[in-house]
């Protein structure tokens, strides 16, 4: 019984996993020996001890890691560059924090959504104006298709409300084998187009992944109906930005509603700022009053389930990222 565990922090002086972390892991299984470490250079020096870590584990700090059994990565799904060659080829189990954020993103998902049908992204520029101007025919949302690509947690629940408000919903996923609830169809991501031709809102909730990178350019947008509107809360390496912001300059599709870009922070003088039909938020989708306790509940039951010999939560296929 017992394992040496590293917490690797963020680098910022109160990082609130490194101050509460420890003390609760230390009550609920005293024979886990926790290691807290504020920076790589800390962490290079314990790293070859341990087998268990948590945090940005980047391949110099992996390679001198030579009893890890266990890596558990701080996010759902990581930007490029975490999922290394090296930690993929090796025996080393990954856990990720996939289900933490389902409600919240789903709820900015529909927030977009709605706000769509309505036309406030009509009327708040008209607001701004002082302009009174009844000029948006709304979107009924049971005449309405949803396709949601990527239907995991975030997605299944996003389609699930998105069905709730009578929309007919369809699923673009590899993994599900049948419709989720609320949903009436499933696509394979090799059917993405004939998927796209249906969808009066698309709405992405994909992790970034060899197979998602740049999902969505030209030929995408060109393949969805010119009355739709794009929704992307996954990640922003999946939506090529100057394909986006041609679309909408052109009028092939009505409007988009982005929480993540190609890049970040979305320049100042980035065209899509102004582009027709754009509803832009800073990345913060995912917020929520309850996010913190949720990561250290799975964080914690997952060391006691490693302590234990049992299986763990959110295992990741390491090769597909996710």
């Amino acid at each position: 019984m017992g394992f040496k565990l590293l917490i690797l922090g963020d680098g910022e002086a109160d990082d609130w996993r490194i101050r509460e972390w420890p003390p609760m892991l230390k009550e609920a299984a005293p024979d886990i020996e926790v290691t807290a470490c504020q920076t790589l250079g800390e962490a290079l020096e314990v790293i070859g001890d341990m087998d268990a870590a948590f945090g940005n584990i980047v391949p110099e700090l992996f390679e001198r890691g030579v009893n890890l059994k266990w890596v558990a990565c701080p996010q759902a799904g990581p930007q490029a560059g975490w999922y290394h060659q090296g930690l993929i080829d090796s025996d080393v189990t990954v856990t990720n924090t996939r289900g933490i954020y389902n409600d919240y993103i789903s709820s900015h998902i529909m927030s977009f959504v709605l706000a769509f049908a309505k036309g406030l992204h009509v009327y708040m520029p008209l607001q701004m104006r002082q302009e009174w101007n009844q000029v948006y025919d709304p979107i009924y949302l049971p005449d309405a298709t949803a396709v949601v690509v990527g239907a995991g947690g975030i997605g299944a629940e996003a389609g699930r409300l998105c069905s709730e408000f009578g929309m007919t919903v369809l699923a673009v996923d590899p993994r599900v084998d049948g419709p989720p609830p609320g949903f009436s169809e499933v696509y394979r991501p090799d059917q993405l187009l004939q998927a796209l031709e249906r969808g009066d809102f698309v709405i992405v909730t994909v992790p970034e992944t060899p197979d998602t990178q740049r999902m969505f350019g030209t030929e995408q947008f060109q393949a969805m109906k010119r009355s739709a509107f794009f929704i992307n809360i996954g990640r922003g390496a999946t939506v090529e930005l100057d394909a986006l912001t041609a679309a909408l300059q052109s009028g092939e599709i009505a409007g988009a509603g982005m929480d993540v870009f190609q890049i970040e922070p979305l320049p100042a003088d980035h065209p899509l700022w102004t582009a027709p039909g754009v509803m832009i938020t800073p990345h913060v989708a995912g917020r929520g009053p309850y996010v913190n306790d949720r990561r250290t509940e799975l964080f914690i039951d997952n060391c006691l389930r490693f302590n234990d010999g049992r299986p763990l939560r959110n295992v990741v296929d390491k090769a597909r990222w996710f």
